[in-house]
């Protein structure tokens, strides 16, 4: 399995899933760009291309991923925190070496994408 859904993700996704077409899946990865070189990807889609995406099943959650992103991610986890101010998704990657300090940019040993603007 390439990534993790935690519980508490799980079910704001599944909640998110409802206001979307009957066949979605979230779908997951790394783009170029944000202050450290990568930043993750995350949405609801509804096309894939098997010989370029792969498909899990990941915790009740139907998860597309480009191949070329998968070892960037692998054993990544996402989970949705709330508190007062609101709630939120945290993605925990353990291949990332750099992050910044607005936590969806990051970059790997063998990644280092291209640095823009966070």
């Amino acid at each position: 399995m390439a990534i993790k859904i935690t519980d508490s993700a799980r079910n704001q996704i599944k909640l998110m899933m409802e206001d979307e077409p009957n066949d979605v899946f979230l779908r997951f990865g790394v783009k170029g760009g944000g202050c450290s070189g990568l930043s993750y990807s995350i949405g609801f889609d509804e096309e894939m291309n098997e010989e370029l995406d792969e498909k899990f099943e990941i915790n009740d959650i139907p998860v597309v991923i480009f191949k070329q992103d998968i070892p960037i991610i692998e054993n990544t986890e996402i989970d949705f925190k709330q508190n007062m101010m609101g709630g939120g998704f945290s993605i925990n990657n353990p291949n990332a070496i750099v992050s910044c300090g607005c936590g969806t940019s990051f970059r790997t040993k063998e990644n280092v994408g291209s640095p823009g603007d966070c």
